[in-house]
């Protein structure tokens, strides 16, 4: 099976879950069956007895597809919620990033100038490097990994993207 180029439409599936060994498995097996990639996936516990976690996967597909793999989902048992949130409406994504940058004298000095463009804090500072902490929408932690590629990107770990309904929506 080959893996399905990211043709299509860009979705942000929230899945509301029971917290239980081996739930993820069967929700990335759906993507996996199907041969399309997972482009970011989180999750976390969101309930206070540790009962239900809430998933989140960016993806990539046409939006039959889409509507397959959410129709699919919803029929797993321990699956309370799926939503699409592309298609529902008005949502907030962002993402974590921790981003290493080695420099010395001017190109120190244009790395902290692009960081404190992006309001990029600096977590973690020696003599020769930086490590940056950002939070945005994915494609402002794109750019802002693009231009540290020029001055000196050593490293770079991304939360992947957490989404939730503007207004009052429950999703």
């Amino acid at each position: 099976m080959k893996i399905q180029s990211t043709q299509g439409e860009r979705h942000v599936l929230t899945i509301t879950v029971d917290n239980e060994p081996g739930i993820l498995a069967k929700i990335t097996g759906l993507f996996t069956a199907r041969g399309y990639n997972i482009d970011s996936l989180t999750v976390a516990d969101i309930s206070d007895d540790h009962a239900v976690s809430r998933i989140t996967i960016a993806t990539h597909g046409p939006p039959e597809v889409i509507d397959q793999i959410e129709a699919q989902l919803e029929r797993l048992v321990p699956v309370h919620k799926v939503t699409d949130l592309t298609a529902a409406g008005p949502h907030v994504e962002r993402e974590l990033a921790l981003v290493k940058v080695a420099g010395t004298g001017d190109k120190r000095v244009e790395a902290l100038r692009i960081a404190d463009v992006f309001r990029a804090n600096v977590v973690d500072t020696t003599t020769e490097s930086f490590v940056f902490e950002l939070t945005g929408a994915p494609d402002k932690i794109d750019s802002f990994i693009a231009l540290m590629r020029d001055i000196g990107l050593q490293s770079v770990g991304r939360s992947g993207v957490v989404g939730m309904m503007r207004g009052n929506h429950n999703a």
